[in-house]
């Protein structure tokens, strides 16, 4: 490797250089002393650089300040979205939606009172005065992190003057994934990561998730002396350049926990050579030394951060919860709207564009979801995000795509397929619902606090994601047929009689796809 070339020295050498030539110029004899003092200086400077290169870097400070002010307001945030969660509670069976067509969202927990995350928020309030600090050891299998437990427990642990206790989680990547890892690292206040070599992909995630959740981490290059001793610094050096921006480089020490037996020959008086086997002393200074310095400087900023990352998991599942009532009191108003723009559809065959304008996407759905979601919009703003809606479904060519896809599953249905309409109405069906289900997941990446009426903006970006997704997701084929059997009996009474719309889900008057209005942007 062609070693970096340093400007001081550089600059430094010329100048030296330049000084021997004019005293040169100024005296015959001065070019032998010129010659002395440009060699010697150089020496000196390179003597100077070298031991600046051979002096510790200093120690960085990454965890981000925080003060016991700005965790206290952030766990004070959190108690009126409980109060939101426990009015909607009180108004909101806690009974699943019996729907025969599954959805294609994620669960969330549906059962769990209320009172149980003000605990955890009482709780989390408490551990602001707490002393003792936790300390987890994470890594994959066989890279002896048992062994170095034990080794810390026993020889690290009683030295310290604070309470320090110690977890050993299960094996990385084996009795758990990744993200499970994460989870349970995330109540500890200092992480040490056990690693038997250079970093793999799946350890690298994990390190970078970490120390995107603001985690303290040291990591602990174990088992070096399987390695060849003029290796072992090469590879402690290759994992820092790999973690760099993710772990400071003094933070990434190299031990030994439980050293394997060397084989020693000795020359005996008579000629033989016996063979014996001698246990090294196993070596975890580095790492002891750094979680000493660890704990005795930055022991309360540790909690703060703990606290803060509980604070942001708790927020998580609130809002699981709450989305999870909500879409318990969504779900009968989209299937409600989905059969309705169907039947008008199968009554009336109409062409693409005002199926989706009158039947597929229904401002009255929109505005009854708004209302599910704590979503402040007027009745324009509704049929704008309806018409908004519309348009970008056409322009994805979803019509076309659903109506590919459903015409082959009606074939199986001869007596259903003979109905005239019958494609239309199904797809109509179909699009009211994956409209419906986009707004539900567009509205649960919103706020959870309703926004003044007049003052809500469509984020027409994060909209057409939402309806990507959805889409996507319920294009299989078993949800399809689910859905062609379901509007064999939904839509078979429309025949004998005209389709007559309820006032509170009439649908709109189709108008051009441009149409706009105030609030969307």
């Amino acid at each position: 490797m062609v070693p970096k070339i340093r400007r001081p020295l550089v600059v430094g050498s010329v100048g030296l250089t330049a000084s021997a030539w004019l005293l040169q110029l100024g005296h015959p004899t001065g070019a032998h002393w010129g010659e002395t003092i440009v060699w010697g200086a150089i020496a000196l400077g390179g003597g100077l650089w070298w031991f600046r290169q051979q002096q510790p870097a200093p120690e960085l400070d990454t965890t981000a300040p925080l003060d016991r002010t700005t965790v206290e307001q952030v766990l004070k945030a959190l108690e009126p979205l409980l109060d939101q969660l426990e009015r909607e509670s009180a108004t909101t069976s806690s009974s699943p939606t019996d729907s025969t067509v599954a959805l294609s969202l994620q669960p969330g927990p549906r059962d769990i009172a209320p009172q149980h995350w003000r605990d955890r928020l009482a709780l989390l309030k408490t551990e602001l005065d707490r002393d003792a600090l936790n300390v987890a050891l994470i890594g994959g299998k066989s890279v002896g992190k048992t062994t170095l437990a034990e080794r810390l427990t026993a020889d690290w642990l009683p030295n310290m003057p604070q309470t320090v206790t110690l977890t050993d989680t299960p094996a990385l990547f084996d009795e758990l994934d990744a993200a499970s890892e994460v989870a349970l690292a995330a109540a500890a206040d200092l992480v040490v990561f056990v690693t038997a070599g250079d970093i793999t992909d799946s350890e690298f995630q994990v390190l970078k998730e970490l120390s995107r959740q603001q985690q303290r981490i040291v990591l602990a290059f174990n088992k070096q002396d399987q390695y060849l001793p003029g290796d072992r610094p090469l590879i402690l050096q290759q994992i820092r350049e790999r973690l760099l921006g993710q772990v400071p480089v003094q933070e990434v020490v190299a031990i030994t926990a439980a050293p394997a037996p060397l084989k020693v020959r000795q020359h005996q008086a008579d000629g033989t050579i016996q063979e014996t086997l001698e246990q090294p002393a196993p070596d975890v200074s580095a790492l002891t030394e750094r979680l000493t310095g660890i704990v005795s400087v930055a022991g309360p900023q540790l909690v703060l951060n703990t606290v803060l990352r509980c604070a942001a998991a708790l927020k998580a599942e609130i809002l699981a919860a709450l989305n999870q009532l909500r879409r318990d009191r969504a779900m009968p108003l989209i299937e409600q709207a989905q059969w309705i723009a169907g039947a008008a559809a199968f009554a009336t065959p109409m062409p693409s564009l005002d199926l989706l304008a009158t039947g597929a996407i229904n401002a009255q759905m929109v505005m009854d979801l708004g209302k599910v979601y704590q979503q402040a919009f007027s009745a324009e703003q509704a049929k704008a995000i309806a018409t908004t809606m519309a348009e970008v479904m056409l322009k994805l060519g979803l019509v076309e795509v659903s109506t590919q896809a459903i015409a082959p599953l009606l074939k199986s249905h001869l007596a259903t397929f003979a109905v005239g309409g019958a494609l239309q109405g199904v797809s109509a069906a179909y699009l009211t619902r994956v409209a419906g289900l986009s707004l539900v997941a567009y509205f649960e990446e919103q706020s959870s606090t309703a926004a003044p009426a007049g003052e809500f903006a469509l984020k027409r970006d994060r909209l057409i994601q939402a309806i990507k997704a959805v889409f996507q997701n319920n294009q299989r084929t078993d949800f399809l047929q689910t859905l062609v059997q379901q509007a064999a009996k939904q839509l078979a009474p429309a025949t004998a009689q005209p389709v007559a719309l309820p006032t509170p889900l009439a649908a709109p008057v189709a108008e051009p796809i441009s149409t706009q209005a105030q609030g969307i942007n």
